[in-house]
């Protein structure tokens, strides 16, 4: 199990915005279908594909080079928009959502290393001084 200074925020909330995103763009693929005549021999693969890069990417977030996949997947959701309107919309607001838990998680990181340096600091300084009191 993970201490509390190996959990990751930003993996933690990238990979639940990633997720979710691969679910909706595959929901849309019957959309795309039915509602904006795109062939379903491209809709499908489409959707799929997009599901299964979303599931890969979220298990691979342990790794610093697949939030840059992640930035490279909203782009595709946005283009996406090009087969049928809505997704336009729909790729913006989880472009948005995938930066807002990037920025956000990336600064709780740093704020939480920060906060660890210090109780370190802290408990070293204790130590240190129980240490003295006890060869005096």
């Amino acid at each position: 199990m993970a201490t509390e200074r190996e959990k990751s925020p930003r993996r933690g909330m990238c990979a639940a915005i990633v997720s979710m995103e691969g679910l909706a763009v595959a929901l849309a693929a019957p959309v795309m279908i039915s509602i904006g005549g795109v062939s379903a021999g491209l809709a499908l693969p489409l959707g799929l594909g997009f599901f299964v890069a979303c599931i890969v990417v979220a298990g691979l977030l342990r790794r610093p080079w697949a939030y840059w996949i992640g930035w490279a997947l909203q782009v595709v959701a946005i283009g996406m928009g090009f087969l049928i309107t809505i997704m336009f919309v729909v790729g913006v607001i989880f472009a948005v959502l995938w930066g807002m838990a990037d920025i956000l998680g990336r600064k709780i990181e740093r704020e939480r290393a920060a906060a660890f340096e210090a109780y370190d600091r802290i408990v070293a300084e204790e130590q240190a001084e129980q240490e003295t009191e006890e060869e005096v």
